[in-house]
């Protein structure tokens, strides 16, 4: 019987990986800029974090979380978001006493949710994501969306839109919940079983429903920045404002809404408009969760923060048709002719890897014109013909596979040809 991968998951092969590897480095490389710090938090934690954290309105918890029993009784789940296992670090660990504040981290791993599998997502997939926790500024929010987009543009992603939001705080919402309960509760029936149950726990969460968006209600429901106090309004036109003077363009959409119940404040998505990228065009989604530290035991602290999907992003840049910037080719594959040629060969290649420089040489005891073929296959920039005359005479024939120029080198100088020749 053969066994296959499970349903919703999927190899990253050679070919592919270094594709994820330059994304991830890429993402590092940003992230040191804006002085963020690697965090890596465990792959499953207590179901309980998802329930207070995530919200238990909401689908991640309701329907895809991936739970299961310990030995000991205890309940566990693999992480189906980043930001909760941050955060629950952060009081854990009691982050918010180090003397450098705000807090800034991102993280990188793979999460799980039991979703309907489809183009660029899957059951198992990797995330990415920033979170800063300490301050109530609007310009970190700022600083944190630009991070984002800085990410995607580096990639070479141009037809990228960023749409904001404001879900002002606790007030704004009390206020808008109590008009989207009345808004829609003489009608609720019309409504899926999923609405039906958040309208007096979490009415905005019907907003970002997908079977009844089409819904004329939908259309008409009371928006969120009608309801945005003084202050509210003070800090969403400050981040309107900071994004306009780094040149970061947006558009304000008062139907956008997370799907966790933890944010308030700024929220955002970066979508793509990329042609046949497809009907879901979300690339990445964020917010201000001021609330959540508290709400895992640790002292009353502000955050904002975004996640992406490196599964998405793939997707957009296929659907942009951009090729990343590969260095896929080695420095010298090595041909031994001869059994003392063939010995040497081992410690040799063994010197061009200690160098710094990518060496293969033969395995499978092939034949002249295959060990060639298998350098053109690799893109060897030299190939290095030893065989047992030339090891009697201490030379080594080296090619250069680019302009075709072959020299006769010195046994005991090649490694220093060959570095001072990288190119």
């Amino acid at each position: 019987m053969s066994i296959n991968i499970p349903r919703g998951t999927q190899d990253i092969l050679p070919g592919a990986v270094e594709n994820w590897q330059y994304i991830e480095e890429k993402a590092r490389e940003i992230c040191k800029k804006y002085n963020y710090h690697e965090i890596r938090t465990p792959i499953f934690e207590h179901t309980e974090l998802f329930l207070r954290s995530v919200g238990e309105t909401t689908d991640i918890v309701q329907k895809e979380m991936y739970t299961f029993e310990d030995r000991g009784g205890r309940s566990l789940t693999l992480r189906p978001e980043g930001t909760a296992a941050v955060v629950r670090s952060y009081v854990e660990n009691k982050m918010f006493g180090n003397a450098a504040q705000p807090t800034k981290l991102f993280y990188s791993g793979q999460m799980f949710r039991y979703e309907r599998p489809q183009a660029g997502r899957y059951r198992q997939f990797v995330q990415f994501g920033v979170e800063a926790l300490g301050s109530n500024d609007p310009s970190i929010d700022v600083e944190v969306i630009s991070l984002a987009m800085e990410l995607y543009q580096s990639l070479g992603l141009r037809k990228l839109k960023l749409v904001i939001n404001s879900l002002g705080d606790s007030s704004s919402r009390s206020a808008h919940k109590e008009a989207l309960i009345n808004h829609f509760a003489p009608r609720i029936e019309e409504f899926c079983s999923d609405c039906n149950s958040r309208l007096e726990k979490n009415p905005m969460r019907i907003l970002d429903c997908k079977k009844d968006r089409d819904h004329e209600l939908m259309k008409k429901a009371p928006s969120i920045l009608e309801f945005l106090n003084e202050e509210s309004k003070i800090y969403f036109d400050k981040v309107k404002q900071y994004l306009t003077e780094i040149g970061v363009e947006f558009e304000v959409d008062s139907s956008l809404v997370r799907g966790l119940d933890y944010y308030n404040h700024t929220a955002f998505e970066i979508m793509s408009n990329a042609e046949g990228f497809g009907a879901i065009t979300t690339l990445c989604g964020g917010g201000r969760y001021n609330g959540l530290v508290e709400e895992i035991g640790g002292p009353n602290t502000p955050g904002i923060g975004f996640a992406l999907s490196i599964e998405r992003l793939i997707a957009a840049l296929e659907a942009e048709q951009i090729n990343l910037p590969i260095k896929s080719e080695i420095d010298c594959y090595l041909v031994a002719l001869g059994d003392n040629a063939k010995d040497k060969s081992v410690s040799l290649v063994h010197s061009v890897r200690k160098a710094g420089l990518t060496a293969e040489k033969d395995y499978l005891d092939k034949k002249v014109k295959a060990q060639f073929k298998a350098a053109d296959r690799l893109q060897a920039t030299y190939v290095a013909v030893l065989g047992d005359n030339e090891l009697d005479r201490q030379v080594i024939n080296v090619k250069n596979m680019s302009t075709g120029v072959q020299e006769e080198v010195p046994l005991d100088q090649f490694i220093t040809y060959l570095v001072n020749n990288k190119q």
